[in-house]
């Protein structure tokens, strides 16, 4: 099927009307962009800088997810702030479609990242005398790669979905970037299939990377058993860091995505 698109631009809502809250909100995202950038950035240049830092796998992967998230906030919230500057906020369709592609393609990376991390971790606690054989650079260089190609294959689907979708009429976004599910409701065609497949294709993804870390980390618990109560807390304290980063990804997430799904009306 040809895009049929007549809409050059859409229309984002925002987070307020109310220009007050939208002060308040400038003043507030401002900060914590800025924050977020400048905290991810020197954490990857404090282990770039470091030979002892960059040569642990664990560090190595922390970089690397330190620099997608810093990414990932670039590609969203800078336009977001600016917005805020101004009572009509439009977004062309060219970059509308960009940003659809590089927060589901940066996202889809990150999640490969956190499992790569949890069997990092796996290798480091249950079979520590094989670590430095298992967790060498060749692997660690692998699982970058293939985090990086299934966040492509990730995306490149989804935003094939979305080109396919013809948008002639509506071009007003109930939000404050451009979303898929958002997108799909200004859509001049049936759209009940293309939700199913981008919430399979989004799905799917989440729900094999969050059972790969749920088995990981069973597995990891199971080896602690004989283990003293000290090697334990030693061993899961390793891992509270990125749990806590876990669970603070995925459970946003899912809340989104459930939210997203109960108000799409079939």
């Amino acid at each position: 099927m040809q895009n049929q698109s007549f809409v050059n631009e859409f229309i984002l809502l925002g987070l307020s009307q109310n220009p007050q809250i939208e002060k308040i909100s400038f003043a507030i995202f401002l900060l914590v962009y800025l924050a977020t950038l400048v905290g991810n950035m020197m954490v990857v240049v404090t282990i770039f800088y470091s030979p002892v830092l960059l040569g642990s796998p664990m560090y190595f992967f922390l970089a690397f997810l330190s620099f997608l998230d810093a990414c990932v906030s670039s590609v969203v919230t800078p336009k977001m702030i600016i917005d805020l500057f101004y009572e009509k906020k439009t977004i062309s369709f060219e970059c509308c479609m960009t940003q659809v592609f590089a927060v589901h393609f940066l996202t889809a990376v990150e999640v490969i990242v956190l499992a790569a991390m949890a069997y990092d971790r796996y290798v480091a606690i249950c079979k520590p005398s094989h670590y430095s054989f298992i967790m060498n650079r060749r692997l660690c260089g692998i699982l970058v790669c293939v985090a990086w190609a299934g966040g492509f294959l990730h995306s490149i689907i989804q935003i094939a979905f979305t080109l396919q979708l013809p948008f002639c009429g509506p071009n007003i976004i109930d939000h404050f970037i451009c979303d898929l599910f958002p997108l799909l409701k200004l859509a001049c065609t049936d759209t009940h299939m293309f939700f199913i497949l981008v919430f399979a294709n989004s799905g799917s993804i989440c729900i094999v990377i969050f059972s790969y870390l749920l088995v990981s980390y069973g597995g990891i618990l199971f080896s602690l058993r004989a283990h003293s109560s000290e090697r334990r807390y030693k061993a899961l304290s390793t891992c509270g860091s990125h749990i806590t980063v876990v669970v603070c990804f995925f459970v946003p997430c899912i809340l989104i995505y459930i939210r997203s799904t109960s108000a799409f009306s079939f």
